[in-house]
């Protein structure tokens, strides 16, 4: 409500020993706005914007209750300081504060879930909440990419379902030849470089270009030329980093939500013109050489059950979400194995011993998935590997409607609700010494490791668990496999190399530096 100051000075009695009449006190110019009209709308928006700011924080306090967390929120925008440089630092401080806690960014309510117990409900809980990733991902990765977050329910179970014959062993036999021909290529450029140039040399970008060349030839074959298969590479960037977490979130040019969007359709083209080439190869009768070729081939199968239909966009956004699921997860996954053997010596020694006892001397033939498996150490330090410093440590769900995650606790309805995966996978009780890096504790069948598969969230769980946690698997034992037959390398230790990104998309560019020289065997 507006107060009008010449309605009272009107009405009001002034004492008679005043002889000067009010007017013509003397008032500083920057209260004159007080004289008149100007006044109610001087009042009448401060009034809001205070009415605003007490509602702002009456809400905050509302449906945070007795949650941990700030008891006053910063007016508007909330944490949003924080947000723009996350730590790991700032991150256990929140998680330690509660099992549950509180936070608020841009009027946006944030539950943050720290406990096993809590982050797997929410990842269990698709009638409740779901995927959000970031404000932005429906403009990148496309509304109606079924596959990646945006469907829930039976819809949602039923095409996994239908996509996991593509991840059986024998499909992960096809790919596993393809994977081995890419790393050799890789790693023998990185030797190239190393001996034009001994120092040490950043690995991520290197590492992300062997991991998408990798990804591309196992879902596409030759059907993407090799021009396309680098321009995909170098514009893929652009989607690592529209996906921050704080972005300008509208698609105006020149931002990198609009770079990202163009990359896509970059990539969308390609991937398009692959899905069509494939179905064109496998009419000809000839044997599956890649993922779309493989899954052409099962669809065409009269005992196939299932949907047999796919048009060659659906076909490429299936792929598209591969790449999106897999590129700087997996990349920094493989980053760290390579950062974990070069600072453990004795580790790197035992993979050594076991890649020259299951390879009998046989350093350059190829290996199979069943020698693979037979690397047991080998793959015990990449369990061991993604669990210390796992690729993703949470994944941003929205609350679809009030979760009543406790008994004395909803989440309100659009709120978003964030597990945690890295209190899980560093959890005492279940990983003694949890900081420590020793793979020997996935070698005892009976130890806690082994015993609570529901701490190892380095996949997620629950219905959009990842799809393809076995190919990532093996192709992050065999790049490594493969790295230890053909060189050495030594680990420069710089400010970020202990760092844990947040999100995989975060890991510094800089962060790993290796220094490479050629292994020689007798």
């Amino acid at each position: 409500m507006g107060f009008n100051l010449k309605d009272y000075s009107s009405a009001a009695s002034v004492p008679s020993s005043t002889s000067q009449p009010l007017y013509n006190i003397p008032i500083p110019s920057f209260l004159s706005i007080g004289q008149g009209k100007n006044a109610t709308w001087l009042f009448t928006t401060l009034a809001l914007v205070v009415g605003l700011l007490a509602l702002e924080q009456s809400v905050y306090r509302y449906k945070k209750r007795h949650l941990p967390g700030a008891t006053w929120t910063i007016p508007v925008i909330g944490k949003f300081a924080d947000s723009m440089k996350p730590t790991m630092t700032g991150y256990k401080k929140q998680w330690d504060s509660g099992a549950l806690s509180a936070i608020s960014v841009f009027n946006i309510f944030i539950v943050m879930a720290s406990s096993n117990e809590f982050s797997r409900k929410i990842l269990n809980s698709p009638t409740y909440a779901e995927p959000c990733l970031v404000h932005s991902a429906k403009q990148i990765l496309m509304s109606d990419n079924w596959l990646v977050v945006f469907l829930t329910g039976k819809g949602h179970v039923d095409y996994r379902r239908g996509l996991n014959i593509l991840f059986t062993k024998k499909a992960l036999g096809i790919y596993f030849g393809i994977q081995e021909q890419i790393a050799r290529k890789h790693l023998a450029r990185w030797l190239a470089v190393a001996a034009k140039d001994p120092s040490s040399q950043p690995i991520m970008m290197t590492a992300r270009h062997m991991n998408m060349d990798t990804s591309l030839r196992v879902f596409c074959g030759n059907h993407i030329p090799e021009h396309a298969a680098l321009e995909i590479n170098d514009k893929y960037w652009a989607i690592t980093q529209s996906l921050e977490l704080v972005n300008f979130p509208l698609a105006f040019p020149g931002t990198k939500v609009w770079k990202a969007c163009q990359a896509r359709k970059v990539a969308m083209y390609w991937l398009e013109l692959a899905a069509s080439r494939s179905k064109a190869a496998m009419a000809t009768g000839a044997e599956p050489e890649c993922m779309l070729e493989q899954w052409v081939r099962i669809l065409s199968d009269p005992s196939y059950k299932g949907k047999r239909d796919f048009s060659d966009r659906e076909m490429a956004m299936v792929v598209f979400s591969f790449l999106f699921a897999s590129q700087d997860a997996m990349s920094s996954g493989l980053i760290y194995g390579f950062q974990h053997l070069a600072d453990h010596p004795e580790i790197m020694a035992k993979v050594v011993e076991e890649q020259e006892r299951v390879r009998q001397g046989n350093w350059e033939s190829p290996l199979t998935l069943e020698t693979l498996e037979q690397m047991t150490y080998l793959n015990a330090v990449v369990r061991e590997s993604m669990r210390v410093k796992p690729p993703v440590t949470m994944v941003p769900y929205r609350a679809t409607k009030a979760f009543p995650i406790t008994d004395n606790y909803t989440v309100p309805a659009n709120s978003m609700v964030i597990p945690s995966f890295f209190n899980s996978l560093h959890d005492p009780e279940v990983y003694p010494e949890p900081e420590a890096f020793k793979p020997e504790r996935w070698l005892d069948a009976q130890g806690p490791a082994n015993q609570n598969p529901k701490n190892y969230l380095v996949f997620g769980a629950g219905p959009h668990r990842c799809i393809g946690l076995e190919y990532a698997n093996m192709n992050i034992a065999l790049v490594l496999a493969t790295a230890v037959s053909m060189m050495r390398w030594e680990h420069e230790i710089t400010p970020l190399s202990n760092e844990v990104e947040i999100i995989a998309t975060l890991f510094p560019k800089d962060g790993c530096r290796l220094k490479l020289t050629p292994r020689t065997h007798t």
